[in-house]
């Protein structure tokens, strides 16, 4: 762990979302910091110029003022930069999503957390980097197939027609009568709600659950020598126990899937590589 000096200067990038989910706080952060540090505040309208901010802080330490999503673009541009090694990161949590920030360590009330930006330590984490350029600095969790592939999707023959439709109401009111006449009594189908996914799961070249096994749930939490993973096969009968691995690989294939990194849910792919990166980037702890 590394002593932050207070004397150093600061980037503080205030996100649009936290300034307008609670601005008192907002102000609050920017006095206990400017009180403490030499500041250069920055106050982005999107995207664009919150990651341009980023790019051109110079020697400046970067600072978000900000929920989870906003901390995690900031990680996870430095991070494709190839820049978040020597970057050590603080965040001061402002606004309604802050449970990644929190399980961090981060304190949560303003005044701590601005404090900690100017007096604390910074301590090297682990996080999850993927075959996308993506990173992962909390929990992983590649949830139950909740809908069939191929459907849940309106068809785009459709869409087109609802759009025609919509610019010609005239045409809706045709429509609307012919589908009147043309009704059939039909049975009700119910949409299948969650179940189990065919997935094959490796750690370090080791196949721990095959295609020929649904899965219930997998997750992935980096940290100590590796990551920790976890497989709960589905149960038939009595529950079965899950499947248990440390592992600095990590390949999830099989049907197309989604995954819940962090906040953020992405998807869905067909396979996807997770690696453990040991002490790969900073963030600035109370002492």
């Amino acid at each position: 762990m590394t002593e932050v000096a207070a004397s150093d200067q600061l980037l503080v990038v205030i996100d649009p979302v936290a300034r307008r989910h609670d601005g008192e706080s907002v102000r609050i952060a920017k006095d206990v910091l400017s009180a403490g540090a030499t500041v250069k505040l920055c106050l982005p309208d999107g995207p664009e110029e919150f990651a341009r901010a980023l790019i051109r802080r110079g020697s400046r330490r970067p600072v978000v003022v900000g929920d989870d999503r906003a901390f995690l673009r900031a990680v996870s541009l430095l991070h494709r930069q190839r820049e978040l090694a020597g970057c050590a990161l603080s965040v001061v949590p402002v606004g309604g999503a802050l449970s990644l920030v929190r399980s961090l360590g981060v304190p949560t009330g303003t005044v701590a957390a601005a404090r900690a930006v100017l007096d604390g330590v910074e301590r090297r984490l682990d996080l999850l980097a993927d075959d996308s350029d993506g990173v992962v600095l909390g929990d992983l969790r590649i949830p139950p197939l909740a809908v069939p592939p191929g459907t849940g999707h309106p068809d785009a023959a459709d869409q087109d027609a609802a759009e025609e439709s919509s610019s010609h109401p005239w045409l809706r009111t045709c429509q609307s009568l012919v589908r009147t006449l043309a009704a059939r009594p039909s049975r009700v189908v119910s949409t299948p709600g969650p179940g189990p996914s065919r997935l094959r799961v490796e750690v370090d070249g080791v196949t721990l659950v095959d295609l020929d096994q649904p899965v219930e749930a997998v997750s992935v939490t980096p940290g100590g020598s590796g990551a920790r993973v976890e497989v709960r096969p589905a149960s038939v009968g009595a529950e079965a126990a899950p499947l248990e691995a440390v592992a600095r690989i990590i390949t999830v294939s099989g049907a197309h899937f989604r995954y819940r990194a962090d906040a953020v849910v992405s998807g869905p792919v067909r396979t996807r590589t997770w690696t453990v990166r040991e002490g790969a980037w900073g963030l600035t702890l109370p002492g």
